[in-house]
């Protein structure tokens, strides 16, 4: 069935965050540097975390300090991106598909503005989201909802493409909305999954 609308994520999905991982974050890898007594696990494990899953998951999965969280919290809220950021070559495949298309994040609000922003893709998107898991009970479940009754899809005109599987892969499954796993900038995941997998955009023709 011919898809009306795609929803797709930002992190991961159009470009790279570690590419600019290291200069962003800066700041914060040094908070936590001087205070490694105030959580678990390594420094190396938790920068490819926080480049990969929203802060409050790392903190929860590293079990940070409070003090520590919340004044991480504190840097992270005032954190924007003023450099330009390059998206993945294929994401040009995707502005060529002719349907609705809708960008649905996660993240701090001021950061992921200024990443989209500054990647100059504003224009491509009827609709942007930014879901702050930190100041609200918001989900990309609860987005996702949104677009469709906001929009009158039925739940197959629409189609979820991410590289979280625990993000809006399983916010798209649980609706029954379908999804594929965009895995450019990550390894496929080794365990079988039910869900397409795909590594270029251009591969996303066949599903629209």
């Amino acid at each position: 069935m011919k898809k009306k609308a795609i929803i797709l994520d930002l992190d991961n999905t159009i470009y790279s965050a570690s590419s600019i991982g290291d200069k962003l974050f800066s700041d914060l890898y040094f908070l936590l540097e001087i205070n490694q007594n105030e959580f678990e696990g390594t420094m190396e494990d938790i920068k490819v975390d926080i480049n990969r899953k929203p802060f409050s998951v790392v903190a929860q999965e590293y079990k940070i300090s409070k003090s520590l969280y919340k004044d991480s919290l504190q840097l992270l809220k005032g954190l924007t991106y003023d450099e330009p950021i390059a998206y993945f070559e294929d994401y040009e495949e995707f502005r060529k598909l002719n349907c609705d298309k809708f960008l649905v994040t996660s993240g701090f609000p001021n950061l992921q503005y200024s990443k989209i922003k500054q990647l100059g893709i504003e224009g491509d998107f009827k609709g942007i989201s930014i879901v702050d898991t930190v100041s609200t009970e918001n989900t990309k479940k609860d987005v996702f909802e949104g677009i469709q009754l906001c929009h009158n899809y039925d739940l197959s005109d629409i189609l979820v493409v991410g590289d979280d599987l625990h993000s809006e892969i399983a916010a798209a499954k649980s609706l029954g909305i379908e999804a594929v796993l965009y895995t450019k900038d990550s390894k496929a995941p080794t365990a079988e999954i039910d869900i397409p997998v795909v590594n270029s955009f251009g591969s996303l023709a066949s599903f629209i």
